[in-house]
């Protein structure tokens, strides 16, 4: 989440109110006084974390731009709290807190003789979290005059001043040790009034101690004794170690000697390089570096996938309602072989030319900085709406209820008898609107590797993939075996068209609910409203006389009059939602967030993650299949197997960074992570059998 302008000092969002401050008691010049802050105003119950933050979080990050002249300092961190969630604790701000910067004016500083303000600029970052965490992120500019007094945020700076902690001189026998899993330390020259306290303790290092442990802790005379457990995934062990303790609202910082030195620890997990550098590409957008051509030997191997891909998307139900409508046509001409061959080529032409468009769309979206992948056109609430009326009119022309030539003038009704092959085109763009959210076997790996690819090699591979998927029409209509097999047209073919309608309208109901999923029932409603009020209108221009001079100008204007008053509500998007970070009693997954699977690894837990998204016709497949079956949970119940599932149906550059490290560009993906090995990425078509026999092998 990206909120504020140029020209503004705070930025508000539903979770923080944030703001850019100043303290410039003696004005603007070399050597006097001058802090910058960000104040953050969280909402009730939301946090920011400390430089240190936890279990979990990321700290908050500032980038400044200054005049020449001028240099940020590090952040002086006020005292954090504790801020406990289920089993894990972090460190963090919760209500209102200053993240002070202290600035050193040098002589290099030359405002110009005629100004009289400096402009200052800030780009932050936070996480802000409940139970859910939100990445969000903002631009402050601030004017701060040069001359002159700044002090109207002097309270919060004075009071951020006292929160900070206070450098503390350890005493003498003072230090720490490492002492069968935990960190002893022994802390001579603290405050007298703290004697007898009990004292909160703050590893500045990250992943050292056991965050949400308590530590065990006493006082021997005026010496200040305690037991830290330590993390079992620690990996730094720095020496002096530095700690904030903290009574009451105050704090002291103190670095302790480590007697002994650190035994060799674990390496911690972390974030994948690929996965940090595709979120960092992903934020940069157009500054990321041009790609490289691919090796002949990859090329090769990716256009075979995709063509290989292409003809197994024609047995996909996505691709069959299209498909059923060629063969009618194909029986009706059985036997003109020169129609046939030029309506294949034309079929193929429509195919190729729309993946290409697709894949310049998608190619162009991404070099823009936007993250989509493959099937992103499904990702808009719009475009699902006028596929759902596509294939509400198609469906009603299958079942007979009315005539294309019938309800046109006879100059248009004549346009597909006389044009065929811009017939077969038309058809071929048809069958790729409904392809493209499926993902076949071999697809995945193909379409992955065009995000790393130059234009031309990445725009061959869609060719590939609208090549094979209309191959098999392209053989027959040239393969005059084919045109003889058929049987002779007679009454079976009204039969078959109108069987064919109720593909058509299978189709229509799971579009509208893929557009639930994307903008609610009430979406899902006013859709179905606006089809029903199609059809009437459809209906009616079938009419003669009088009931159609009544009758279809006024079912025209209900049609018309439902699209402008529910149509806003149709492509509305519902707002996003964080996802709880645990399974509901009905269900074994958890939404997955970005560094989730990277936590539990942590913890030595295994991540099974299904990428998937509710237009995605072989996901929902997976789901009521391989996924459903109760071997296969069994199986990661009893090798405590983390379920996640990351929901693409609406746009998720996290998700697509996501797909990006695993070298994919669409759904469906599934991923078997375990500590300490590569992950395991299964075929689309999600296998029983296979995915047992990953999970014995834990």
């Amino acid at each position: 989440m990206k909120q504020g302008g140029t020209q503004s000092a705070s930025v508000r969002t539903e979770h923080v109110q944030a703001e850019l401050v100043a303290q410039a008691p003696d004005g603007v010049g070399p050597g006097r006084p001058l802090w910058l802050g960000l104040s953050i105003t969280h909402a009730p119950g939301w946090h920011t974390y400390w430089k240190n933050a936890g279990d979990s979080g990321l700290p908050t990050q500032l980038e400044w731009k200054l005049p020449p002249g001028m240099d940020a300092g590090e952040i002086a961190w006020p005292v954090p709290r504790r801020i406990r969630v289920g089993t894990l604790a972090n460190y963090g701000y919760e209500g209102q807190v200053l993240l002070p910067v202290p600035v050193a004016v040098s002589d290099a500083f030359a405002p110009g003789p005629l100004a009289r303000e400096v402009t200052v600029r800030l780009q932050a970052s936070w996480l802000v979290c409940r139970q859910e965490c939100i990445p969000e992120e903002g631009e402050f500019t601030l004017q701060i005059p040069i001359q002159g007094t700044t002090a109207l945020h002097a309270a919060q700076f004075e009071a951020a001043a006292r929160a900070q902690p206070s450098p503390l001189a350890p005493g003498a026998g003072s230090g720490a040790q490492v002492e069968d899993g935990a960190l002893a330390l022994r802390l001579a020259g603290l405050p007298a009034a703290l004697r007898g306290q009990a004292l909160e303790v703050f590893a500045e290092t990250a992943d050292m101690i056991e965050t949400a442990a308590d530590p065990s802790q006493q006082w021997q005379g005026d010496t200040w004794v305690a037991r830290l457990p330590l993390s079992p995934q620690r990996s730094a062990g720095p020496d002096p170690v530095p700690l904030v303790l903290a009574h009451g609202g105050q704090g002291w910082r103190v670095e302790l000697p480590v007697q002994g030195g650190w035994p060799q620890a674990a390496a911690m997990a972390q974030v994948s390089p690929a996965l940090e550098a595709a979120l960092r590409a992903n934020a940069a957008g157009a500054n990321a570096a041009a790609p490289t051509p691919a090796p002949m030997g990859l090329w090769l191997a990716a256009l075979g996938g995709a063509l290989l891909g292409g003809l197994i998307l024609n047995l996909m139900p996505c691709v069959f309602p299209v498909l059923a409508i060629k063969v009618v046509g194909f029986a009706r001409h059985a036997q003109d072989r020169r129609a046939h061959r030029i309506g294949g080529l034309a079929y193929t032409a429509g195919v190729v030319l729309s993946f290409l468009l697709l894949g310049a769309a998608m190619l162009a979206l991404r070099a823009a900085g936007d993250a989509v992948g493959w099937g992103f056109q499904l990702q808009s609430p719009a475009v699902v709406a006028l596929l759902a009326a596509l294939f509400t009119v198609i469906g009603l022309n299958l079942a007979g209820v009315f005539e294309f030539g019938a309800m046109l003038p006879s100059r248009l009704a004549g346009l597909q008898a006389r044009h065929p092959v811009a017939d077969a085109f038309l058809t071929g763009v048809l069958a790729v609107a409904v392809a493209s959210p499926c993902t076949a076997p071999f697809m995945g790996a193909s379409l992955g590797l065009t995000a790393t690819l130059p234009s031309a090699q990445a725009l061959s591979i869609f060719a590939a993939l609208g090549l094979g998927l209309a191959l098999p029409y392209l053989l027959a209509s040239w393969l005059p075996g084919f045109a003889r097999a058929l049987p002779r047209p007679g009454a079976w073919m009204q039969t078959l068209r109108r069987l064919m309608a109720f593909p058509m309208f299978a189709t229509v109901v799971w579009l509208v609910w893929v557009l639930g999923q994307q903008s609610g029932i009430d979406g899902a409603a006013a859709l179905l409203a606006l089809l029903v009020a199609l059809a009437m209108a459809v209906w009616a221009l079938t009419l003669r006389g009088r009931g159609r001079a009544v009758l279809a100008p006024l079912s025209i204007a209900v049609c018309a009059w439902l699209a402008w008053a529910w149509g806003p509500k149709v492509v509305e998007p519902l707002p996003a939602a964080g996802a709880a970070p645990v399974a509901d009693a009905a269900t074994p997954w958890r939404p997955w967030q970005a560094g989730l699977p990277d936590q539990l690894l942590a913890q030595g837990q295994p991540v099974f993650v299904d990428y998937t998204a509710a237009w995605c016709v072989t996901c929902q497949y997976n789901k009521k299949t391989t996924l459903s079956d109760a071997g296969v949970l069994r199986g990661f119940a009893a090798k405590n197997v983390a379920l996640l599932r990351a929901d693409w149906t609406r746009r998720d550059p996290a998700i697509t960074a996501a797909l990006a490290q695993l070298g994919r560009s669409g759904v469906p993906v599934y991923v078997l992570h375990a500590p300490g090995r590569a992950p395991v990425v299964f075929s689309e078509i999600l296998g029983s059998d296979a995915l047992r026999a990953a999970i014995d092998s834990l």
